[in-house]
């Protein structure tokens, strides 16, 4: 069977101005991805991400490491939500002082993002962002051959998404297992005769015992 590794971006810049960048520690985290893809000898036909900065600087860093010289394909259908739209919309805004305070209130955005369904008063609702999602992972299954293998380096809420819609429960997905997505965190989907299965959510190894100053959530 081929294999889909989903790869969480690097820690981007929270509380900055520009969040949509790689912290430091963010493109040392995407180093450390990029060599446990290398350790478990996978080779890969395809590389994508979405098109944020954050997105396409895990990519590079790591596929650096990977040495494997294939290009990434931008895809935007791999983009995450906009974090600051729904809470503006559904929460009157979310403080990014504190990252508990702002948890909190994203939560709730989410929450109320999702209940409000096609009527949401977001530029994209939560329909259009789950179907978005299951596209471009639909286009890239379609895409790889037997036995192919391909990388895609996205976000938290995409990646919780799509391992909810394949447990049949998108909308917990995103509400529960967001939250503890990792930065460059691997998680692992197979595709063969039955469809797509999730193998393995979150995983991360690679930031335990001498590494686990490298994790973070946000």
């Amino acid at each position: 069977m081929g294999a889909i590794y989903l790869v969480r971006h690097g820690q981007a810049s929270f509380g900055a101005e520009d969040y949509d960048r790689l912290s430091p520690l963010g493109f040392e985290q995407s180093t450390v991805a990029g060599a446990e893809l290398l350790r478990r000898g996978v080779e890969f036909s395809q590389a994508r991400s979405g098109t944020l900065a954050r997105q396409r600087d895990t990519a590079a860093t790591a596929l650096k490491v990977l040495g494997s010289g294939i290009a990434v394909t931008e895809d935007a259908r791999w983009n995450e939500y906009d974090h600051i739209d729904i809470a503006r919309h559904h929460a009157g805004g979310a403080p990014q002082e504190d990252s508990r305070a702002y948890q909190a209130v994203l939560d709730a955005a989410l929450t109320a993002w999702i209940a409000a369904g096609a009527d949401g008063p977001c530029a994209e609702t939560w329909p259009a962002f789950l179907d978005r999602c299951r596209g471009a992972l639909a286009d890239l299954v379609a895409s790889l051959g037997k036995g192919e293998h391909a990388a895609v380096f996205t976000s938290g809420g995409v990646i919780a998404t799509l391992c909810g819609a394949l447990m049949g429960t998108p909308e917990a997905g995103l509400l529960k297992l967001n939250r503890v997505t990792v930065n460059a965190g691997i998680t692992k989907l197979v595709s063969g005769r039955g469809g797509v299965t999730l193998l393995s959510f979150n995983e991360h190894p690679h930031f335990e015992a001498d590494a686990a100053k490298l994790l973070t959530y946000r």
